[in-house]
């Protein structure tokens, strides 16, 4: 091998090495819309940074659509049912989740 593919080689492992980290050090937090008339997150954050948030939505009738300072994010859509995930960066402030056509089914949190 020439010290050209060498270095190629290296840099590749290199970022696949970092990519990994990376995704390794996002911390996941775990919800569910569902079923029935039910929305919830496992654990909450309290911390900034970057969080991936994993939903599983049990009805069709619902979503999980997240709001807080520089952030609308709707995780799953209605009529949707399975599990979907989105990687968001909460800033400090107050964060809302709810379902849109049901306003009664949301819940709350704080990042300090």
């Amino acid at each position: 091998m020439n010290r050209r593919h060498l270095i190629v080689v290296i840099s590749a492992v290199v970022a696949l090495a970092a990519a990994l980290t990376a995704s390794a050090a996002t911390p996941v937090l775990r919800g569910t819309v569902g079923p029935g008339f039910t929305i919830k997150l496992a654990k909450k954050p309290t911390r900034a940074g970057r969080y991936t948030f994993v939903i599983a939505d049990k009805a069709s009738i619902h979503n999980f659509h997240l709001v807080g300072p520089g952030v609308s994010k709707k995780i799953t859509g209605i009529s949707f049912v399975g599990t979907k995930r989105a990687t968001v960066s909460l800033k400090k402030g107050v964060y809302r989740f709810y379902c849109d056509l049901h306003p009664s089914l949301r819940g709350s949190f704080k990042i300090s």
